[in-house]
C-alpha cells in the first residue's frame, strides 16, 4: 500500500475543515511532512486514507502585527521564521530554536505548526514559543477559538484537541517591549543524534543591573509534556540575580523536572547534571540581551 490512497490541496480554512469531515477513514493534516512521511514510511504511523496538504491557505503562511500581538501561521516555515525581520526583533528564542531543527534542506520544508502539531515534549518550536507565553489558533466546523499553547498537550506525540476534526491555524504572542527579551538552546550529544538531552527557552523583562521582574522558563524533555517551570518562575520573579539565587533556582528546578533516562538521549543522572549548565547559558544570554550585551552578562 502507497502512503496514502486520496490527496486533497484545500485553498482555504473552510474547505480543509470540510475535506477532514468528508474523510471516510484516516487522515492526515500535512504541511512541510518532514515528521509524518518518514514515520509512515518507517512504520511509526499508519498508512492513511486521505492526506490534506494545507500548504495553499495563504492566512496559514503569514507573519504579522496584530496591535501588541505577533500572528504566526502554522504553515510558516522554519527557514522563513529564521530570515523574518518582525520574529528577529520580537521573538529571537523562536528564531533560535528553528535554527537548530534539521538541516537546511529540512528547515526549508519544516513548518512550525507541524512542530507543534507533533506534540513532543522537547519540541523545540514548542519549547520557544512556550515561553513567549503563546497562545494557539485551532478552527472546526463549529468555529475558531484560542487556547493557551500550554493546554494542548496530553502526552507525547497526543493532543487534546481533535487532529481529524480540529486545525491547528496559527500562533499568536505579544510583541516584545522595552526591558523583555528571550532566548533557546539545547544541548545534544556528540555522536550527532538529531535530538536533545536537554533544551530551554527563557524569556525575562527585567531592570538594570540584575532585577528580574518577570521570567518564564519552558523546557523538555522533562516529562511527558513540555514543561513550564511555574514554581522556579515564581522563585525568580522580583528577584536580584547573582549567583546564591541562581543556585536556590536550580535546586527548585531540579526538583519541578521530570527527567528519565533514554537510551537516545542520555540518563537521568546525566541531564541532572546538565541541568544548571543549561540554564544559565540560557539565562546569562537573555538577561545580557535586556541590557543590550547578551555574551558579556554573567553570573559569576
Amino acid at each position: 500500500m502507497g502512503l496514502w490512497k486520496n490527496y486533497l490541496q484545500p485553498g482555504n480554512i473552510e474547505d480543509a475543515l470540510q475535506s477532514m469531515a468528508s474523510a471516510k477513514s484516516s487522515l492526515a493534516v500535512i504541511s512541510g511532512g518532514t515528521d509524518l512521511i518518514l514515520d509512515i514510511e518507517q512504520g511509526r504511523h499508519a498508512a492513511v486514507d486521505t492526506m490534506i496538504d494545507v500548504t495553499c491557505i495563504p492566512e496559514m503562511h503569514e507573519i504579522r502585527l496584530v496591535n501588541d500581538l505577533i500572528f504566526l501561521g502554522a504553515s510558516v516555515t522554519l527557514v522563513e521564521i529564521i530570515q523574518s525581520r518582525i520574529l528577529n526583533e520580537h521573538a529571537q528564542c523562536v528564531v533560535e530554536s528553528c535554527g537548530l531543527m534539521g538541516g537546511p534542506q529540512v528547515r526549508n520544508v519544516a513548518t512550525i505548526g507541524g512542530n507543534v502539531a507533533h506534540a513532543l515534549p522537547a519540541g523545540d518550536g514548542i519549547i520557544s514559543l512556550l515561553a513567549l507565553g503563546t497562545e494557539v489558533q485551532i478552527a472546526s466546523l463549529e468555529g475558531r477559538r484560542w487556547q493557551s499553547l500550554e493546554e494542548i498537550f496530553a502526552a507525547p506525540g497526543q493532543t487534546t484537541f481533535d487532529r481529524n476534526r480540529e486545525l491547528v491555524i496559527g500562533f499568536r504572542f505579544p510583541v516584545r517591549k522595552a526591558g523583555e527579551a528571550s532566548a533557546f538552546s539545547r544541548l545534544m550529544r556528540p555522536q550527532g543524534v538529531a535530538i536533545a538531552i536537554l533544551n530551554m527557552a527563557v524569556w525575562v523583562r527585567g531592570k538594570q543591573p540584575r532585577l528580574l521582574q518577570d521570567i518564564r522558563i519552558a523546557m523538555g524533555p522533562a516529562g511527558p509534556r513540555p514543561l513550564r517551570a511555574r514554581e522556579t518562575e515564581k522563585f525568580l520573579k522580583d528577584k536580584q540575580l547573582d549567583e546564591n539565587t541562581f543556585q536556590q533556582a536550580c535546586r527548585i528546578l531540579d526538583d519541578e523536572v521530570q527527567l528519565r533516562t533514554s537510551p537516545h538521549r542520555a540518563t537521568a543522572e546525566y541531564r541532572h547534571h546538565l541541568l544548571p549548565i543549561l540554564f544559565k547559558q540560557v539565562i546569562e544570554i537573555a538577561v545580557g540581551r535586556v541590557s543590550g550585551n547578551p555574551r558579556e552578562f554573567s553570573l559569576e
